[in-house]
C-alpha cells in the first residue's frame, strides 16, 4: 500500500512539504480557503522578497530561538531555495540590500502558479474549502467540507496552519484550542515585525504623519537595524524598526534612534561649525520631520552647542506604548513551543503528527527571512518523514 501523507495549510511550508514528499508517497494537500498560497498573494504587495542572498552564520544569526532553526537552513539555504525556485521556472535576482526578488515582470500569482503547476505534476490531490476541526481521543485528524465531516485518512499528518498575522489570507490562529483538546501546550500568539506605538504630540503628527526617516539606525534592548522607518499616527513603522521589536516585546522601554548614522558625534559639530542654533539641524542634513522629532522628544539644552546637538540627533530617545495588534503584524510568535517538537518537527506526544511554519513559536525578520525559515521547514520535515520510514531521496 502507497504511503499517504495529509498536509494541512497551503503557505510556503505546506507547499514545500508538499512538492518533497510528492515523488515518495501519495500526498494530499488541504486548505480552508477557496484558493491555495493566499499568503503568497499579501506577502507581494510590499516588495517580494523570497528570500535573502546570506549562507551559513549569517543566515544563522536572524532567526530565534537559537539552534531551532540551524539544520533546517543548512540543508536548505537561500542557494538551495533559488535553485529550486529556478527548476519550477521562477528565475530571480538579488536586489541592492541583499534582499532575493523573483525577476522584473514576475508578480507572486506567477511564482504561486508555477508552484501549483509543479505540485499537479507530481500527483499531489489538493484539496480546497476542506477545514481542519479537531481530533479524535486517539489523535486522528477531523476535517470538514461541503458534504460534512470526516476523519482523515493517513500514515503522517503534517500541519502548516499559520499563526495569527494577516488574517485575510486564512491565518486567523483559531486553531490552539484544538490542539491544547490533545493535551499541546500552546502559547498565547503576539506580534513579530510590527510597528510601534509611541505618543505622539498632537502639533507632530498633525505636521509629519506619512513622512519617512530614511538612512536611521534604531536600536532597542541589544537589538540594532539600520534602514528607514515611517512616522504612522500610532508610532513608528519599517525595515528599521522590525528588527528591534523582539527586543520592545520582551521589554525593553524605549526606542533610540541614531538620525546620523553614518558620521559621528565630532562630524557633525565640525559640520555644524560657527552656526547658530537654529541653523544646526540644516548644517548636518536634517528634515524638517528629523528637527521636529529631536524638538519634541529633547530637552531645550540639547541646542546649547554643538556638541550637545550632536549627541541629541545620535541618541534620541522614545518612550514606546506598545506594539501594534496582531491583525496588523507582519508575522507572530507564539503557537506550538519548540520544546513540544522532535528534531524533524513532529510532536514528540503524537509522532504521527508534525507542524511547520508560522505556527511553531519562532521568529526572524523581514527582508526574505521569513519565507526562507517556512520553506526550510517544509523541506526538512518532508525530507526526515522520508527518512525515518527508510526511503532515499537521493538528494
Amino acid at each position: 500500500m502507497a504511503l499517504r501523507i495529509a498536509i494541512i495549510g497551503s503557505g510556503p511550508a505546506g507547499l514545500m512539504a508538499a512538492e518533497t514528499l510528492a515523488p515518495h508517497a501519495q500526498v494530499d494537500l488541504y486548505e480552508h480557503g477557496r484558493h491555495i498560497g493566499r499568503k503568497f498573494l499579501v506577502a507581494g504587495q510590499g516588495g517580494f522578497n523570497l528570500t535573502h542572498d546570506v549562507e551559513g552564520d549569517a543566515l544563522l544569526q536572524h532567526y530565534s530561538p537559537q539552534g531551532f532553526l540551524d539544520e533546517a537552513l543548512l540543508a536548505f539555504g537561500p542557494k538551495e531555495l533559488r535553485a529550486w525556485l529556478a527548476e519550477v521556472g521562477v528565475e530571480t535576482f538579488v536586489g541592492s540590500s541583499g534582499r532575493v526578488f523573483p525577476r522584473k515582470g514576475t508578480k507572486p500569482v506567477d511564482v504561486l502558479e508555477r508552484i501549483r503547476q509543479r505540485l499537479l505534476q507530481r500527483k499531489v490531490e489538493i484539496h480546497v474549502q476542506h477545514v481542519f476541526t479537531g481530533f479524535t481521543r486517539t489523535g486522528h485528524v477531523l476535517m470538514e467540507n461541503t458534504d460534512g465531516s470526516f476523519p482523515l485518512e493517513a500514515d503522517h499528518v503534517i500541519f502548516a496552519l499559520g499563526g495569527a498575522s494577516w488574517p485575510v489570507t486564512g491565518s486567523t490562529g483559531i486553531w490552539p484550542s484544538l490542539f491544547s483538546a490533545i493535551d499541546v501546550d500552546v502559547l498565547p500568539f503576539r506580534s513579530s515585525n510590527c510597528g510601534v506605538e509611541i505618543a505622539w504630540p498632537t502639533a507632530f503628527i498633525a505636521a509629519h504623519e506619512g513622512k519617512p526617516l530614511k538612512n536611521v539606525r534604531c536600536s532597542a534592548g541589544t537589538r540594532s537595524a539600520w534602514g528607514e522607518a515611517t512616522i504612522t499616527k500610532h508610532g513608528l513603522e519599517g525595515n528599521a524598526i522590525y528588527p528591534v521589536v523582539p527586543a520592545l516585546r520582551e521589554g525593553a522601554p524605549e526606542l533610540r534612534i541614531d538620525l546620523k548614522p553614518e558620521s559621528t558625534a565630532v562630524r557633525l559639530v565640525e559640520r555644524i561649525g560657527n552656526k547658530a542654533d537654529k541653523h544646526f539641524g540644516e548644517a548636518v542634513g536634517l528634515n524638517r520631520a528629523q528637527l521636529a522629532l529631536v524638538k519634541a522628544f529633547t530637552a531645550k539644552e540639547v541646542f546649547a552647542t554643538p556638541q550637545r546637538f550632536a549627541e541629541g540627533i545620535k541618541d534620541l530617545h522614545l518612550p514606546v506604548s506598545g506594539l501594534r495588534p496582531i491583525g496588523e503584524a507582519i508575522s507572530t510568535v507564539g503557537g506550538i513551543p519548540v520544546q513540544a517538537l522532535n528534531a524533524d518537527f513532529s510532536f514528540k506526544q503524537w509522532p504521527h503528527l508534525s507542524v511547520i511554519g508560522e505556527m511553531v513559536d519562532w521568529d526572524a525578520p523581514t527582508g526574505g527571512f521569513l519565507l526562507q525559515g517556512c520553506f526550510a521547514m517544509g523541506r526538512w520535515a518532508g525530507r526526515a518523514l522520508l527518512a525515518k520510514l527508510g526511503i532515499h531521496t537521493g538528494n
